[in-house]
């Protein structure tokens, strides 16, 4: 199981250098993004489609393989497919064009429009993600956390602790997938079938991989807070910074770019404007 979300890549690229508070904003710029309305179905599919280009662009300028994170996550397509067919199933109040007729079941475009808006935006989600955790350092994770939850020390907000739980979350991602490939190997090889068998003899494969799992888990925890409790660390303590953050232009830029990227995002959900019918495109009826 090669799982790439949550895995630092070094590589010495644009994207690397960029200051880590940067990307945080830019991630957080570009997930409001996705969640906004940009007036017809078809408009925000198109809008989704060039912040896809976008994030692909990105992604090639730092070395991120973002096929490779697709490819670890089959399960992702599995939910896709039971969202499809409980929207078969369960269309609720439908109506508009017909897309095709499976024997006495009626499927609408508007399904297949919701369906794809569940996809897309999980797609993308996960594409921003794993371009800012591929490209930035655990410990400048953290800072940036740090410098985004600042305001809230003042209410008396445990910054710090929070910061540190979501990198080392994030950390573990992927030594978590890694231990989770060991176990079902060892396990396959005593015997245990994942795949095959009827449904009870499943779940006992599935407890055989879970407890394992959460024994290595805790094992692992267990020895990073020794590690950590070694080098002197103590959380209420008052942090000191190893390396202190330099702007530079790189970043000047970057910010500018956010900043023209949100404006325009912005524009496109205030106007709503149709690019179809300024083309006099004709387009199936969704409601």
């Amino acid at each position: 199981m090669n799982l790439t979300l949550g895995k630092y890549s070094p590589f010495n690229t644009v994207i690397h250098r960029l200051d880590s508070r940067i990307k945080l904003v830019s991630l957080i710029v570009f997930m409001v993004s996705v969640f906004l309305n940009y007036g017809s179905a078809y408009m925000n599919l198109v809008v989704y489609a060039g912040i896809f280009l976008i994030l692909f662009i990105i992604s090639l300028i730092g070395h991120v393989s973002f096929l490779q994170l697709f490819r670890s996550l089959k399960g992702l397509w599995v939910m896709v497919l039971f969202i499809l067919i409980l929207n078969l199933l369960l269309p609720g109040k439908t109506s508009g064009d017909i897309a095709f007729t499976i024997g006495s079941l009626n499927v609408y475009y508007l399904t297949i429009i919701n369906v794809s808006y569940i996809l897309v935006r999980l797609i993308l989600v996960m594409m921003m993600t794993n371009v800012f955790t591929s490209t930035t350092k655990p410990m400048e994770m953290t800072g940036a956390l740090e410098w985004l939850f600042y305001p809230l020390k003042f209410i008396g907000f445990p910054i710090h602790k929070i910061a540190m739980a979501i990198s080392l979350a994030l950390r573990f991602i992927p030594t978590l997938a890694e231990e989770t490939d060991k176990i079902m190997k060892a396990q396959a090889s005593r015997g245990v079938d994942f795949k095959q068998g009827k449904f009870k003899d499943k779940i006992k494969a599935i407890v055989s991989l879970i407890i394992p799992l959460f024994m290595s888990a805790f094992m692992t925890s267990g020895e990073l807070a020794d590690a950590m409790e070694a080098r002197g660390y103590d959380p209420n303590a008052k942090r000191t910074r190893y390396r202190a953050y330099r702007w530079s232009l790189k970043d000047t830029c970057g910010v500018i770019l956010s900043a023209l990227f949100l404006a325009g995002m912005i524009v496109l959900a205030v106007k709503q404007y149709d690019l179809f019918a300024l083309l006099n495109v004709s387009l199936p009826i969704l409601s």
